[in-house]
């Protein structure tokens, strides 16, 4: 037998845990001594201890841990719970994943303060074009709630299209303004070029953009994700040379290939003079 020191050594755990456990019945010692009151542990006892830890490590709350060890979970009922978890998890990665996008996008833009290539920014008209679209509602205007909206939007649209026997004629253009609502949320417009007269089927709205008498434009080469410097160079040259902006830019997709790095996107802001 192991004391609880050499016990929870050879568990990688803390002795304050072992008598956590102990107190909450998930892992007792498998002998007490009535005199000392000493815990002491068997060999075996790291099996029970390595699935705490695991199923523990899943997020199970220590609850769900005794009713799973103790069988009073059954197996059906146990892989529900391992898949939601499991969903769970992955969700959270992908969070992480776009948020140090998203960070990496502020050091980039933070690094390029000073030095912005404002020369890539070209003013023009932009003339009325044609497009099928559908629409849905995002909580803000940051990347982390933009992007979760115009993916699947687009997905929907293209098969509407499809269902429709629509063929889309030019690039997909994505445009946005302030929610009815307000509080912050923003109306997503996912919307591509076709030819076919105005009409509205269902969700889906074809219609005619208005032109941008003076669109201030700059090529954005990469994912949407990493927009950020691209959008702030547009909006330093914006500053410079005394125009401002009226609602937010258009993204017109140039390319969009597999691979989400060799996207070519071009920004237009419609902009007027102070």
């Amino acid at each position: 037998m192991f004391t609880i020191g050499d016990f929870a050594r050879h568990g990688r755990v803390s002795v304050r845990m072992l008598r956590h456990y102990d107190e909450t019945g998930l892992l007792h010692p498998a002998r007490v001594d009535p005199f000392s009151g000493y815990r002491h542990y068997t060999a075996a006892q790291l099996s029970r201890l390595n699935r705490i830890i695991a199923l523990k490590d899943l997020g199970f709350t220590l609850v769900q841990v005794r009713d799973i060890l103790d069988e009073k979970v059954g197996t059906e009922e146990l892989r529900g719970m391992l898949r939601l978890r499991q969903a769970e998890l992955e969700n959270a990665v992908a969070t992480a994943e776009a948020r140090l996008v998203q960070v990496e996008a502020r050091l980039r833009a933070i690094e390029s303060e000073g030095h912005m290539p404002t020369n890539d920014v070209v003013l023009k008209n932009v003339p009325a074009v044609r497009v099928a679209e559908l629409t849905a509602t995002a909580a803000s205007y940051e990347p982390e709630d933009i992007s979760p909206v115009i993916g699947p939007l687009y997905d929907e649209l293209f098969r509407h299209l499809k269902a429709a026997g629509i063929t889309p004629t030019g690039p997909g253009i994505a445009h946005y303004e302030d929610a009815p609502e307000g509080g912050g949320r923003i109306t997503v417009h996912a919307a591509v070029q076709v030819s076919v007269a105005p009409h509205r089927e269902g969700l889906l709205h074809i219609r005619d953009l208005p032109p941008l008498e003076q669109a201030a434009t700059i090529v954005h080469h990469g994912s949407m994700d990493t927009v950020l410097p691209t959008a702030q160079t547009l909006a330093h040259w914006t500053d410079t040379h005394g125009y401002r902006t009226t609602g937010y830019p258009r993204e017109i997709s140039l390319e969009c290939p597999e691979n989400r790095e060799e996207w070519v996107t071009e920004l237009q802001a419609n902009v007027t003079k102070d």
